[in-house]
């Protein structure tokens, strides 16, 4: 890590918290500072370590600002759902090309990507489910694709060999699977504040990935 990614790291951090307490506090207008700001200095972040892999960095800060894109679609006012989900979608796309692209060529360990295929087959199911149930199926192709899409994430991450990046895409895609739970199954007192601490955790998670 040079000195410069440290420093912007501890600022990230810093504007996490910040962003986490104006969740807590339902106080938007902080939010709409605070949670591109975490992004932002991220991808500094990621484009002033040292890489392991400079490819990959590339694809990794791609996947930043893709999802710098969505955060920005998902807190506006008016309704940016499919929007916000297609730049997320590709954003898991430039992720796992990432993680693939210096993959050490073996498959992840089979009982692992069996997990990973239940996991996201359950979690369709209840999406699915509820989106029927609440006169929303107009978002099953959509949420069906991007379940579709960070799954094979999460199987590039696992297959990668790389913990850390392994923590970040499963933290990643638990905070999905919540804001999906929330959105179309039952909504979660908790959820706003769950969602948004393991979103930032995975991001972080993977960015420092690129120097394990």
């Amino acid at each position: 890590m040079t000195p410069l990614a440290i420093a912007l790291l501890l600022a990230s951090c810093g504007a996490a918290l910040v962003d986490w307490w104006a969740v807590l506090r339902s106080n938007k207008s902080v939010e709409y500072v605070a949670k591109p700001g975490v992004l932002i200095l991220l991808i500094g972040v990621a484009l002033t370590l040292d890489p392991t892999y400079s490819s990959m960095r590339s694809w990794f800060v791609a996947a930043l600002v893709l999802s710098l894109i969505g955060d920005i679609f998902l807190m506006l006012p008016s309704d940016r759902f499919v929007p916000g989900l297609s730049a997320f979608l590709l954003a898991h796309v430039a992720y796992s090309v990432g993680f693939l692209i210096h993959s050490p060529g073996s498959p992840a360990p089979i009982i692992t990507t069996l997990l990973v295929v239940i996991f996201s087959a359950n979690s369709w199911r209840r999406l699915a489910a509820g989106m029927k149930s609440g006169g929303q199926s107009a978002y099953l192709p959509p949420v069906t694709a991007y379940v579709f899409v960070i799954g094979v994430m999460g199987a590039a991450a696992l297959a990668s060999g790389n913990l850390v990046a392994v923590a970040g895409a499963l933290l990643f895609v638990l905070s999905d699977s919540i804001i999906g739970e929330t959105r179309f199954v039952s909504e979660r007192s908790w959820g706003p504040i769950a969602v948004i601490t393991t979103y930032h955790l995975g991001q972080a998670l993977l960015v420092l990935s690129l120097i394990n």
